[in-house]
């Protein structure tokens, strides 16, 4: 009966578990928290919280690469998904058609301000070069800085799969926490009197524009970055089904069924990947680090663009406040920077203003991306 016991005990997860695997339980069990008490990107990071939970169980073997005819852990067949980078276009297609580019259309100088809120991810590239990074995990460790989850699996699992982990963990995290980094950036880097700037309505665009700008945004980047087709290419499709009002069905299938089935798949996957073995390590410290500098860097340069453009403009056509939202964290972005330009002045409206540089923002990353791996693939 004691062998029978002994044998059991044995046979149990509580037998074999490491202190690695319980710290990593423990921040599984922290994320929950901060996504379901603190409403920190909840879609987002309960599933990834609970795949990092899952993975780090011992003895379920959930993401257990199967040798000859036994089957694999169930995680492994969701992180084909990943690893095949099939679950990021496909949030891409959601994305796209939830997303008005009509503020973008109306104010084509907003595109600049997503352009420059990129530049975080090039300066921390180098920044990660200097530190002993190889140019791929450079490149992957870089693209946190445009606040897009999707696009910064895209690029890592093409360029560094093993750092997939803690870049993916990272970007949604900053992305979770862009209400609490980006507003004493934002406010360090203006006055009052720029923060109060009311800026013009802006036009009505046509449902003609709104129907050719995905068809054309498609064919210039696909031919300019072939490489960033894929994300480009189904943000566009599914901005395409929305604006052209005759595939109604498919358009709320994208903004609701298929997303929500890819984003609990993607989480997963992604969660599973921070095993304890390969997340404990130096370099996810660096790489939390060097994310929060490109992410801060990015809304940065969105605000200074701003202010320059103001200089050059004459006059202050733009409150600079909307040049945050050019990371491509779609609408939080926007929604800060009219959280902040209300407080100043509660009767300015920056919502719709910020929404452009923010899709900008989502281009911006993709186009990123396209360059990155054009360059190290």
């Amino acid at each position: 009966m004691l062998e029978v016991l002994i044998e059991f005990w044995q046979s149990t997860g509580f037998y074999s578990i490491t202190i690695q695997q319980i710290i990593m339980i423990l921040v599984a069990c922290g994320l929950l928290y901060l996504a379901i008490a603190k409403k920190f990107e909840p879609l987002l990071l309960v599933p990834i919280a609970f795949g990092m939970l899952l993975t780090n169980l011992p003895m379920a073997g959930l993401m257990h690469e199967a040798i000859g005819d036994e089957p694999s852990g169930l995680l492994y067949y969701f992180g084909l998904g990943v690893k095949k980078t099939v679950f990021p276009p496909l949030i891409f297609l959601g994305v796209g058609a939830m997303t008005d580019f009509g503020p973008l259309i109306a104010n084509p100088k907003s595109l600049f301000l997503g352009a420059a809120a990129q530049a975080g991810i090039f300066f921390t590239f180098v920044g990660a070069i200097l530190m002993g990074f190889t140019g791929q995990e450079a490149a992957s460790i870089g693209i946190i800085g445009g606040a897009d989850g999707p696009t910064a699996i895209f690029l890592t699992s093409r360029l560094a799969p093993d750092l997939l982990g803690p870049i993916a963990v990272a970007a949604y995290a900053y992305m979770a926490l862009v209400p609490i980094i980006q507003p004493p950036i934002m406010k360090a880097l203006t006055t009052k009197e720029e923060r109060m700037i009311k800026m013009q309505q802006l036009r009505v665009v046509s449902k003609v524009e709104k129907i050719v700008f995905p068809i054309i945004v498609t064919i210039l980047v696909s031919l300019l970055l072939p490489s960033a087709a894929a994300l480009v290419g189904l943000l566009m499709f599914g901005n395409l089904l929305k604006e052209c009002l005759v595939t109604d069905r498919l358009s709320k299938t994208a903004q609701n069924e298929l997303v929500n089935i890819v984003t609990i798949l993607l989480g997963l996957a992604v969660g599973a990947t921070a095993q304890a073995e390969q997340f404990l390590k130096l370099d996810t410290i660096q790489i939390i680090a060097l994310g929060v500098v490109a992410f801060g860097l990015g809304t940065a340069c969105g605000v200074l663009l701003a202010k320059l453009m103001n200089k050059l403009l004459g006059g202050n056509a733009i409150n600079p406040l909307i040049g945050s939202a050019g990371v491509s964290a779609v609408p939080m972005a926007a929604r800060v920077s009219q959280t902040v330009g209300q407080k100043e002045n509660p009767s300015n409206f920056l919502l719709m203003h910020a929404m452009g540089p923010n899709v900008a923002g989502v281009i911006g990353s993709a186009v990123a991306a396209g360059v990155l791996l054009t360059l190290f693939n």
